[in-house]
């Protein structure tokens, strides 16, 4: 099984990417000896900070498996980004469309083909107030089930403290120097699910055992116990 090297387009990112964040944060990394070393894999991240896909992935490269995320079709339209986005194999996601299917497809070809694609699974920055993650959409889950690959939660905290979700103000808050904390766990334990009939029911019940996982390594990161289940924006807005 082959896996994509890092190639051109990667290390002129890293190049670009790196030195600020060097010099910038301070790192807290953790369980990269969970990222699988040959194999086809997904990871799942929680979503706190417009810098968390750059702090993920500096994490992650550093581990010489590089991500291929699913990102938003429209952050591909810019040209400079947009072959960034392209070159490194990054996978975009025509939401609410008759497209939409195919970011899935790319995933699962991507990932028998040995490589790692990294989710979001809330899908945008998590709406809870108190920063924890969210009810998630089933996308992971669907892939997870097709491939039977591993499943790989990592949490991170730190670059909302750097640039917080949602702020009035759009500020970055360098100084005093912040610590980017990413932490990696072991696969999640999916076998009960393999075989079953890929229902909305099953779907959902995969996505919230992945992202358990995601909360239990963030509440080690943050050192505090995590709620009782996960923020439901939508029973939120209902008053439920």
């Amino acid at each position: 099984m082959s896996r994509r090297r890092i190639g051109f387009w990667y290390r002129l990112a890293a190049v670009i990417a790196k030195p600020p964040l060097i010099v910038l944060f301070k790192r807290d990394w953790r369980g990269m000896e969970h990222i699988p070393a040959d194999e086809g894999f997904i990871t799942a991240v929680n979503h706190n900070s417009y810098l968390d896909p750059l702090s993920y992935a500096h994490f992650q490269y550093n581990t010489g498996r590089v991500p291929r995320f699913l990102a938003k079709a429209a952050l591909f339209k810019p040209a400079f980004v947009g072959t960034m986005l392209r070159g490194t194999g990054q996978i975009p996601v025509f939401r609410e469309t008759t497209d939409a299917a195919n970011a899935f497809r790319a995933a699962v070809a991507a990932i028998e083909s040995g490589e790692c694609v990294a989710f979001y699974p809330e899908g945008t920055l998590t709406r809870d107030p108190e920063l924890w993650p969210m009810v998630s959409k089933t996308g992971v889950a669907r892939v997870a089930l097709l491939t039977k690959a591993p499943v790989i939660p990592v949490a991170q905290w730190g670059a909302n403290e750097a640039m917080p979700p949602y702020a009035k103000e759009k500020k970055f808050r360098f100084f005093p120097r912040k610590t980017l904390r990413v932490l990696a766990g072991p696969p999640v334990d999916l076998d009960a699910f393999y075989g079953l009939e890929p229902t909305a029911e099953t779907l959902r019940a995969v996505t919230e055992t992945i992202m358990r996982s995601v909360t239990e390594l963030l509440a080690e990161l943050r050192g505090e116990p995590a709620p009782d289940g996960l923020y439901d924006p939508r029973k939120a807005r209902e008053g439920k």
